[in-house]
């Protein structure tokens, strides 16, 4: 059962229906140091699965050439633009007219929530563990994380912030079935050494939040793919042909 799914898209709806109540109550500076607590909890979750990390060679390698691919094909932007087609389709049944800000801020910002909601390297990372292992914890930490930042969005935004629970929900829910498919074919350590890409994605997104580094997390997903992969052939083709010079 897709436990950790449910309750993350279940936070958004209840902190965005809080914010939308709340208004404009919360100031900005109360705002700020918040979202830097969340990048906190985001880096201290990336840290806790980074030590997982069975084979680092395999996940360094992963991790570095996942991100070049991304950033060949422009995979970040993509994601914005999927976030601007989601964007349109969301301000259509509910519109901002009670919030405060410009339509082109406001347009501006939806898109930065639902690429955060829908495509950020926790959410996937968490949806395919609980998929793979059946461990939720993580999914259930970003719904934490979710509720709070939903809650801070819909001040602005209103009851908007609630719907992108859909389209956040049809795509985890999707690599939750997938990680159960990928399971049967992975080792311990295949699984470890992905929790650690994972928590590298987690620790980069923490920085952005806290706003020090803007690192480049959407076109870091494709090292979530060739992880495990990498991993396989670093045990069994590498390791074995170290050994049988030394």
């Amino acid at each position: 059962m897709p436990l950790g799914v449910i309750v993350n898209s279940l936070s958004i709806v209840i902190g965005g229906f809080i914010g939308a109540f709340v208004g404009n109550k919360l100031t900005d500076d109360f705002k700020e140091k918040i979202n830097m607590i969340f990048g906190c909890c985001s880096m201290a979750m990336g840290i806790s699965t980074i030590v997982l990390m069975e084979n680092m060679p395999a996940v360094v390698f992963s991790i570095i050439i996942g991100t070049i691919i991304g950033l060949c094909i422009h995979l970040g932007d993509q994601i914005n633009k999927a976030g601007g087609i989601m964007q349109k389709v969301v301000s259509r049944f509910l519109s901002g007219s009670s919030s405060r800000i410009s339509e082109e801020e406001f347009n501006a910002t939806l898109l930065t929530i639902i690429v955060l909601f829908c495509a950020s390297g926790t959410g996937i990372y968490g949806s395919l563990v609980a998929g793979m292992s059946g461990d939720h914890s993580i999914l259930f930490a970003k719904s934490i994380l979710d509720l709070f930042t939903a809650l801070i969005f819909a001040c602005t935004l209103g009851f908007v912030v609630c719907a992108i629970a859909i389209p956040q929900f049809v795509i985890f829910f999707v690599l939750f079935l997938l990680g159960g498919v990928i399971i049967p074919h992975t080792t311990p350590a295949m699984i470890n050494d992905f929790k650690a890409c994972g928590g590298f994605l987690m620790l980069a997104t923490g920085f952005r939040m806290i706003k020090v580094k803007m690192f480049p997390t959407a076109d870091m997903l494709p090292a979530m793919v060739l992880v495990m992969p990498v991993s396989m052939f670093w045990v069994n083709v590498v390791m074995p042909a170290v050994a049988s010079l030394v």
